[in-house]
């Protein structure tokens, strides 16, 4: 099976097809549900994946694989999601529709409170959190989707981590 790196060369230089849809199947589910946590609506998850596709074939030829595609990828799915919470003027107030991201045989009350305490995180600690402890990225790589250093990062994913465990204590 090719790589990443092999798939986004094949579709840049050839126009394959099949180069892009097996990147989209390879990476989509993840940033599907970075979006989906970050903004809790499946509609506008799927919104922001769509616009994060068409900005990434646009720009594609600009993707200087210092990352991994998906690490670019989610860095414009990340500003996708701003922009959308911008435009609606939602940055603070996220919805509360539906138990976004956690296994229903969890313990109710546990779900809960966790869910209700990651909704007070401020915005950009939600960010750090989801991206690092819930989807694995290395604070390099957070760094360079936010435009921040390694160790704002760091110092963010403490404060976070800080201040959850001051909600679920209260």
């Amino acid at each position: 099976m090719p790589s990443e790196l092999d798939l986004v060369r094949q579709f840049l230089e050839k126009g394959d097809e099949q180069s892009f849809r097996q990147l989209y199947q390879d990476i989509t589910p993840a940033v599907y549900r970075y979006a989906l946590r970050f903004l809790g609506s499946k509609d506008d998850a799927e919104d922001v994946i769509q616009e994060t596709w068409i900005r990434a074939v646009k720009n594609l030829s600009t993707y200087s694989e210092k990352s991994s595609f998906k690490t670019w990828l989610t860095g414009i799915s990340i500003n996708c999601c701003r922009e959308l919470l911008r435009k609606r003027s939602r940055w603070e107030d996220f919805p509360q529709e539906e138990s976004r991201f956690f296994d229903p045989t969890e313990t109710p009350i546990n779900v809960i409170d966790l869910e209700n305490a990651l909704d007070k995180l401020s915005s950009g600690y939600k960010e750090i959190l989801l991206l690092h402890d819930l989807e694995g990225y290395k604070h390099h790589e957070i760094g360079e989707m936010l435009g921040i250093s390694e160790g704002t990062s760091k110092s963010q994913l403490f404060n976070a981590r800080r201040t959850m465990r001051k909600y679920l204590q209260e």
